[in-house]
């Protein structure tokens, strides 16, 4: 299974948007969340790995996807 870090912001709908998904669908164990809000390193590895600071991102082995659709047909098509 492919490394999961989903960066994001508990205030962003987007966010939010991804998050109550991974909550309806219990697979919280398979993602390493990271809320740049609350650490100033994950907010800045986001932007030095993707050039900016835009959540929700999720890295899949390394590489960054954005765009809450895109993240959750992600994880519909590859995790449930």
């Amino acid at each position: 299974m492919a490394k999961l870090e989903l960066y994001y912001m508990s205030t962003c709908p987007f966010s939010k948007k991804v998050l109550n998904y991974i909550e309806e669908n219990k697979i919280e164990d398979k993602i390493i969340f990271k809320d740049i809000n609350l650490n100033d390193y994950d907010k800045e590895t986001l932007e030095k790995v993707t050039g900016k600071v835009q959540v929700p991102c999720i890295f899949i082995d390394g590489k960054p996807m954005f765009e809450s659709d895109g993240i959750i047909n992600y994880l519909k098509e590859n995790i449930i």
